[in-house]
C-alpha cells in the first residue's frame, strides 16, 4: 500500500471519527460508496459532501416525524393520497387541499367535519393531522370521551388547569368523534374549559356525526353547548360530508335503507339560548372579547 494511500484511509478514518461524535450514523453507512463514487468520478466532491448531508438530514426528519406523530397520538397513519374522493362526491377536493396548506393553524381556525359514520371525517382530520406533523407543526389527537375523561380526572386530581396547559400547547388539536358517545356529567363545562382557553389561541379539528342543533343534548346542556358554539364557530371552517359509509361500501346490500339513508347534519346558525338560573360554565369570567 502507497503513502497516498494510508494517508487516504487514515482520513477516512477520522472523517468516520467526527462523524460519529456528530451523531450521523446515516452519514458513515453511505460515506464509503460514495467515496467510490468520487473515485469512478460519478460525482464531484461539493456533490459528494451535499449527499452525505442530504442522507443524514433525511434519516433525521424521518425520526422527527416518527417520534412527533407518536406524541401526537396519531398512530393510525392516513394522507390525503389515501382519501377516495370519489366515493365522496359531495366533498369539495380542491377545498381540502387548501386545508392541507395548513394557513387555517396560523389563523388559529377550527374546522368542523361533519357527516354521518364512515363518511371520511376522522382519515381528513388524521391526514391533516400528519400533513401538519411533517410541517413541523405540534399536534395532539384524541376521541372526545377519552379527552373528557382525562380533564375529569385532573379535576379531580386538583390538576385541571395544568392539564388545560398541557392541551394549549399544541398549535393544532384534533378531537373526534364528538356526538358517538354520552358526554359524562359535567364533562360539556370541562370541555368549555379547554376551548375557551384556546379560543384565538390555537386551531382545531373537530368531527362529529351530529348536527349543531343537537350539541345541546350532545353535551347534556344547551347552555354549555351555546357557550361552546359561540367560541367554536367564530372563526371556523365548516364541512359537511353527505355520502355513505365506505367502510359498509361492500355489504350495502346487508344494511338497512334507513341506516344507508344520507341523513344530512346541516350546520344551523347559532341563536341565543334563553339564560337559564344557576351557576353558569366554569370561567365564564375569563371570556374573550366574543363571550
Amino acid at each position: 500500500m502507497s503513502v497516498h494511500s494510508n494517508i487516504v484511509t487514515s482520513l477516512v478514518e477520522r472523517i468516520k471519527q467526527s462523524m460519529v461524535g456528530l451523531k450521523m450514523p446515516r452519514a458513515i453507512e453511505v460515506l464509503d460508496i460514495t467515496l467510490r463514487r468520487i473515485e469512478q468520478g460519478e460525482i464531484t466532491a461539493i456533490e459528494a459532501i451535499d449527499s452525505l448531508l442530504a442522507e443524514e438530514l433525511m434519516l433525521r426528519e424521518n425520526r422527527r416525524i416518527k417520534t412527533a406523530l407518536v406524541m401526537a397520538r396519531l398512530s393510525t397513519i392516513k394522507t390525503l393520497a389515501g382519501f377516495d374522493f370519489a366515493f365522496q362526491p359531495s366533498l369539495d377536493k380542491n377545498r381540502i387541499m387548501t386545508l392541507a396548506e395548513l394557513e387555517f393553524i396560523n389563523r388559529k381556525e377550527v374546522v368542523h367535519f361533519l357527516g354521518p359514520p364512515g363518511t371520511g371525517k376522522s382519515h381528513l382530520s388524521l391526514a391533516l393531522g400528519v400533513q401538519a406533523v411533517r410541517a413541523g407543526r405540534s399536534v395532539y389527537f384524541t376521541p372526545l370521551s377519552d379527552l373528557v375523561s382525562t380533564l375529569a380526572k385532573a379535576e379531580r386530581e386538583g390538576t385541571l388547569r395544568e392539564r388545560i396547559r398541557f392541551f394549549c400547547r399544541f398549535a393544532l388539536l384534533i378531537v373526534d368523534e364528538i356526538g358517538y358517545l354520552p358526554v359524562i356529567p359535567g364533562g360539556g363545562n370541562l370541555f368549555f374549559q379547554l376551548v375557551n382557553a384556546r379560543y384565538e389561541r390555537g386551531a382545531m379539528i373537530l368531527t362529529s356525526n351530529r348536527g349543531f342543533a343537537e350539541w345541546g343534548e350532545v353535551f347534556g346542556d344547551p347552555v354549555v353547548a351555546t357557550a361552546l358554539l359561540d367560541r367554536l364557530l367564530h372563526h371556523a371552517v365548516v364541512i359537511q360530508i353527505e355520502g355513505a359509509s365506505y367502510r359498509l361500501r361492500s355489504h350495502a346490500d346487508l344494511v338497512p335503507e334507513h341506516i344507508r339513508s344520507n341523513a344530512l347534519i346541516h350546520p344551523p346558525a347559532v341563536t341565543a339560548q334563553p339564560k337559564r338560573r344557576g351557576r353558569p360554565p366554569k370561567n365564564r369570567e375569563s371570556d374573550h372579547k366574543a363571550g
